[in-house]
């Protein structure tokens, strides 16, 4: 089973969890909330409404996986994943923890009473990528029962336990300032597929700033194998309106720089960035989307 949401609530709780049943809560890496705050989150959601939690950063960043700070702190995660009745904790390490610190994690990951809890690990940095310390990471996480948490169009994850489970954080220069594709979420698809046929649990967490339209039109995509619409129209109207997400005045790099990351449709079933027909505008002020869309050229 594939299990679609998002990294936090890109929207209003209500209406959010009328569309996903499933939701990464993020609030929890910057604070501990109190006990009585997260019951209420869990009261107010429906039923089968899926939390996973993201550990706090003392954990990860403060205390580096230093054994008993670390593991005091997880404690404190366990009271709230208990509360959500969450059944996956999701640690985050930076960049800058690479793999010669494998020992302390190691240490913190054998010393943390899980009581039936999913640990979940997502490395960052290109020091992982190295083939050696891919497999002794491997190693490490087999024996722990930990799975390894990658963004899927980057790396695969070195190992998964019944759960396998991605964040996706976009492919451009820029990172979340990024809009999937209908070509991409079918590759998406085609890559975490063979892990759901092996019997895991798939859990697909978008973490880029288009990440609500990305994880509906995927799951609608799961359920319908078609995917709905962009924009809702084709040409210049789609182009609108994604230019009207702006304010006017506005110059050409203001409009590349928070627009061009942005997908339209030019004509059915064809997608393209919109930054590929702003790059052509002339380089001046813009009073509004119709001067902007006199220059456009499909």
């Amino acid at each position: 089973m594939i299990k679609v949401g998002c990294c936090g609530y890109p929207t209003s709780m209500k209406k959010y969890q009328e569309i996903f049943g499933l939701v990464e809560l993020n609030t929890t890496f910057y604070r501990y909330p109190k006990t009585s705050t997260v019951v209420k989150w869990r009261e107010k959601a429906p039923e089968k409404f899926e939390f996973t939690v993201k550990a706090n950063q003392d954990i990860s960043h403060k205390f580096k996986f230093k054994s008993e700070p670390s593991v005091k702190a997880f404690e404190q995660m366990k009271e709230i994943c208990k509360a959500l009745r969450t059944r996956i904790l999701l640690i985050q390490t930076p960049g800058s923890f690479r793999p010669d610190k494998l020992k302390d994690a190691h240490e913190f990951l054998s010393k943390i009473n899980h009581e039936g809890l999913v640990v979940v690990w997502e490395t960052r940095g290109p020091s992982w990528d190295d083939p050696h310390m891919r497999e002794r990471l491997a190693k490490l996480l087999q024996e722990l029962e930990v799975s390894h948490v990658t963004d899927p169009f980057r790396a695969m994850p070195t190992y998964t336990s019944d759960v396998a489970y991605f964040r996706l954080h976009g492919l451009g220069e820029r990172m979340y300032y990024y809009q999937y594709t209908d070509a991409e979420l079918k590759r998406l698809h085609q890559l975490v597929e063979p892990l759901e046929a092996e019997g895991k649990q798939i859990y697909v967490l978008f973490n880029n700033l288009s990440m609500f339209d990305d994880a509906l039109r995927f799951m609608r995509y799961l359920e319908t194998n078609s995917f709905p619409s962009l924009t809702g129209t084709v040409g210049l109207e789609s182009v609108k309106s994604v230019m009207e997400k702006t304010r006017y005045p506005a110059t050409k790099s203001v409009l590349l720089k928070k627009l061009g990351w942005r997908l339209v449709e030019v004509e059915e079933g064809k997608q393209v960035k919109l930054n590929e027909l702003l790059k052509g505008i002339p380089s001046k002020t813009y009073g509004s989307v119709e001067e902007v869309l006199r220059e456009i050229k499909l």
